[in-house]
């Protein structure tokens, strides 16, 4: 579902494709974010909770992160091992991933 809204958005014109960008994190991010914070506060947050990486983000960031994630035209996804092959094939060596959202992040030495 996610990925065909992203089709949509991506494909209107910056102003439009901002603007709904901008709409998706107020009345999505924000407000699940929101019940995350609440939910995590008096410890009832599940490990399943959508969005649970924003409760203690800004609203900018949210805002900053549904743009890149509905309105770019192109998204390739990576498993970690893919990630890890890749940085190999091309000389790294000692890589790192984050243990904690977000996890995608990653640390490599060129060998």
């Amino acid at each position: 579902m996610s990925d065909f809204v992203r089709r949509v958005i991506s494909s209107l014109p910056f102003i439009l494709r901002k603007g709904m960008c901008e709409a998706i994190a107020l009345l999505i991010y924000w407000p699940i974010a929101r019940g995350a914070w609440i939910l995590n506060a008096v410890k009832l947050l599940p490990d399943t909770w959508p969005l649970a990486y924003y409760l203690d983000k800004s609203l900018y960031v949210m805002r900053t992160d549904a743009l890149d994630r509905f309105g770019t035209r192109l998204e390739q996804r990576f498993t970690q091992v893919e990630i890890r092959n890749m940085l190999s094939q091309a000389g790294f060596v000692k890589v790192q991933f984050s243990p904690k959202p977000p996890y995608w992040c990653a640390v490599a030495f060129k060998g």
